[in-house]
C-alpha cells in the first residue's frame, strides 16, 4: 500500500447501463500490491478529487478492474475516462470476503444494485474452485432491468443457481419482479451449513440478513460490506467511523453478528 497514487492507464471500458461503467486499469509504471476480493482502492480523478471503489474483478498480473456509477463530480469523471485516459490508484484498502469461511458450506451470493460489483470477484473465485464449496446460489437484484450489470454473465452463474429479480419491469421484461429477499425461497442451501455474502443498499442488507436469521443462518455466518463517506483510507481521519469501527480499516466486509446492533441505530 503507497500512501501517494499510483498511474494507471484505462486498457479497457465498457458501458454496463445507462450510468454505470467498468474500467480496466493496469499501471503505468509501478504497481500496487495485489487486491483481494472485497478489498477497495481509492480512484482519483485528476484535477477533480477521489473516491473509494472496491474491485469488481481481479485478472492478471497487476491489471484492476473497477465498476463505478456516476453520481457525483468524481465517479463522473471516472466514468467519462476513455481507453487510453489515466487515473491515481491507492490502495489495497479494507477487509475481503472470507471465502476460507464457506469451504466445505453452501454460499449465498446476494446483490442488489451495484452491490454486484464488489461480490463479483468473490463469484469468480467460488467458480474457479467449485470442489472446495458447496452449492453456489447468486442472487441479484435492480430497479429496472437497464440497471442489471454483468447480464452477460448469467448463463455461467445460473449452472449452479442464479437468479435476478427487479422492482420495476420494463421494456418487455418477463423475468421475475420483486424485491432480492423473495428469491430466497429458490434457492438451494442448508440454513444450519451455509455463509452469506450480501451487499448492496443499506435497508436491502439489513432486511436480507433478517430473513436469513429467520430461515436458520447465523449472524456470524452472514457476511456484509457497509459504506461509509471515506477520505483518508487508512483510519487517521475518522470520516468513515461506525460506532467503534472504521469501515476503511476494520471494514467495509464484517460479520452481520457485528454489523446489527450498529445498523439499528439511527444517529449512527
Amino acid at each position: 500500500m503507497t500512501p501517494a497514487p499510483l498511474s494507471y492507464r484505462v486498457v479497457d471500458r465498457r458501458d454496463e447501463t445507462h450510468d454505470t461503467v467498468t474500467l480496466v486499469l493496469e499501471p503505468g509504471g509501478d504497481a500496487l500490491d495485489p487486491f483481494a476480493p472485497g478489498q477497495f482502492a481509492m480512484l482519483y480523478a485528476f484535477g477533480v478529487g477521489e473516491i473509494p471503489v472496491s474491485v469488481s474483478r481481479l485478472g492478471d498480473g497487476h491489471r484492476l478492474t473497477h465498476t463505478v456509477r456516476a453520481v457525483g463530480a468524481v465517479s463522473r469523471a471516472l466514468c467519462g475516462l476513455r481507453t487510453g485516459g489515466w487515473v491515481g490508484v491507492r490502495g489495497p484498502f479494507g477487509t475481503t470476503w472470507d471465502a476460507a469461511a464457506a469451504h466445505g458450506s453452501d454460499l449465498l451470493v446476494i446483490a442488489g444494485g451495484i452491490g454486484l460489483a464488489p461480490l463479483r470477484p468473490l463469484v469468480d473465485t467460488v467458480l474457479a474452485k467449485p470442489h472446495a464449496f458447496g452449492r453456489l446460489n447468486v442472487l441479484a437484484g435492480a430497479r429496472t432491468p437497464s440497471d442489471l450489470l454483468y447480464t452477460d454473465e448469467f448463463p455461467a452463474w445460473e449452472k449452479p443457481f442464479g437468479a435476478v429479480t427487479v422492482d420495476r419491469p420494463s421494456g418487455g421484461w418477463t423475468g421475475r419482479v420483486g424485491v432480492v429477499t423473495t428469491l430466497l425461497h429458490e434457492a438451494r442451501f442448508t440454513p444450519s451449513d451455509t455463509v452469506a455474502f450480501v451487499c448492496g443498499p443499506e435497508v436491502m442488507m439489513r432486511a436480507t440478513a433478517r430473513a436469513l436469521i429467520h430461515q436458520g443462518v447465523r449472524p456470524d455466518r452472514i457476511q456484509v460490506s457497509l459504506e461509509r463517506n471515506m477520505r483518508c483510507a487508512t483510519g487517521h481521519c475518522g470520516h468513515c467511523q461506525l460506532g467503534p469501527l472504521l469501515l476503511c480499516r476494520d471494514g467495509p466486509v464484517v460479520g452481520y453478528d457485528q454489523a446489527e446492533p450498529l445498523l439499528t441505530v439511527r444517529e449512527l
